[in-house]
């Protein structure tokens, strides 16, 4: 099973290693990272790097994709030579998926018009902008499209994904396998729930 993650300059990380915990365990897993050129690729803080092991011309389809976010997601919804590959890996997948502002990527390649999706609370217009309908949801699926909400989300729309792959004792095998059990400090990890000093505090930075 060929799992694809396309990389970029400003890629959030987590968008990607949290997932590829989790779905690199399924058995047979070929994960792939892809980049413009292989090689390192940093993250949205420039501090971070990941290593692509593919160019995206040398990888012409997948089972399943998983497009993460990030700063450099945003500034890649015009790269059409992007655009174009994840439209041509799309056309051969069992599930596109995207994590984060991902979906903008997908949504500016034209694969969630007239859908529902999430993605980050920061970018909800910009996704509507696309043709898609923005819900708060964690994981949103459409069909063979999933899209999942900000960051940490990653990880439930993997899980859910393993569960749909290789059924649900696989799921809650590999969630054991990564110790996955939230118990956060702060009940404010949605824009809905969290208080307005928070909101006001990112605003400022």
């Amino acid at each position: 099973m060929r799992i694809v993650f396309p990389l970029f300059d400003g890629v959030t990380a987590l968008d990607v290693v949290g997932p590829y915990e989790v779905l690199r365990m399924l058995p047979d897993a070929d994960v792939v990272l892809a980049a413009a050129a292989p090689g390192p690729v940093t993250d949205g803080a420039g501090l971070l790097g990941l290593t692509a092991t593919a160019a995206f011309g040398d990888v012409t389809d997948a089972d399943v994709l998983v497009v993460p976010g990030g700063p450099g997601a945003r500034a890649n919804t015009g790269n059409e030579a992007l655009l174009g590959w994840i439209r041509r890996i799309d056309a051969t997948t069992a599930r596109t998926t995207s994590v984060c502002t991902g979906s903008l990527l997908l949504g500016a390649a034209g694969l969630l018009k007239d859908l529902l999706a999430t993605t980050h609370w920061s970018a909800t217009a910009l996704l509507e902008s696309y043709g898609a309908t923005y819900t708060p949801r964690r994981v949103v699926e459409q069909g063979r499209i999933i899209t999942a909400a900000g960051v940490s989300s990653g990880i439930d729309m993997a899980l859910r994904l393993v569960e749909l792959i290789a059924g649900p004792v696989a799921a809650q095998a590999f969630q054991l396998a990564i110790e996955y059990d939230p118990q956060p400090p702060f009940d404010a990890g949605s824009y809905a729930k969290a208080p307005q000093a928070a909101k006001d505090y990112l605003a400022s930075r």
